[in-house]
């Protein structure tokens, strides 16, 4: 499986999935969450992520996403590498 997102259009919306290494239930604790919707929102103001709708699942994370004219994949890749949980994925 490719760890590399491909968008094909960054003018429309896409849903990604991703999931936390080892499928480990991380975010059955609230603090690890809070982690997750916080580098979210410092994404959204500095690295142009547009977040449409999102569930976060025990061991994975569910998101429709955009980008304010920005590549999509350079977005996902900077939030991937951003949020400590999901650095390694």
């Amino acid at each position: 499986m490719s760890r590399k997102y491909k968008f094909g259009d960054n003018d429309k919306l896409y849903f990604i999935s991703f999931a936390v290494v080892y499928w480990i239930d991380l975010f059955i604790r609230n603090e690890y969450k809070e982690i997750m919707l916080k580098s979210w929102q410092y994404c959204q103001q500095e690295k142009d992520l547009e977040i449409y709708g999102w569930c976060i699942m025990t061991s994975h994370v569910h998101m429709i996403v955009g980008s304010k004219g920005r590549a999509l994949d350079k977005v996902v890749g900077e939030m991937k590498s951003f949020t400590p949980a999901l650095a390694q994925v």
